[in-house]
């Protein structure tokens, strides 16, 4: 059982990461979120599927100064805060119950506070 536990987090792994490579493409995908899910799912499935995450392009590129610093570029916060807000605004206008408007506007309060106090942010490195 331990072992199609693991099989299943290495394929979430890889779906993730392929999802975070087609946001590097294409400007509608986020790349942050669905690597730093890779990355969780790598680490959860196999110490070996981790390093070997860590080790790639995509990684350093566009997770690893997250994950070391906790900060993004103007740019990763902007377009994740926009996403965010487009898909959580479009739960707000679906529903008519009062309770899920405010714990959605409660999110998204505490998201702004989070991303601008609480990551950094950083110019874009030359490389």
């Amino acid at each position: 059982m331990r072992d199609i536990q693991k099989v299943i987090f290495i394929a979430l792994g890889f779906i993730f990461m392929g999802l975070g490579i087609i946001g590097v493409v294409l400007p509608l995908i986020p790349t942050t979120p669905f690597l730093l899910l890779a990355s969780y799912f790598f680490v959860k499935g196999s110490r070996r599927f981790e390093v070997w995450f860590k080790g790639t392009g995509v990684y350093k590129k566009h997770l690893e100064g997250f994950v070391q610093n906790r900060s993004m570029t103007f740019r990763q916060k902007a377009f994740l805060m926009v996403f965010s807000d487009v898909m959580i605004l479009l739960t707000f206008f679906m529903t008519d119950k009062l309770i899920v408007k405010v714990i959605l506007s409660m999110i998204i309060v505490y998201k702004y506070y989070y991303f601008i106090f609480k990551i950094k942010t950083v110019k874009v490195r030359s490389y």
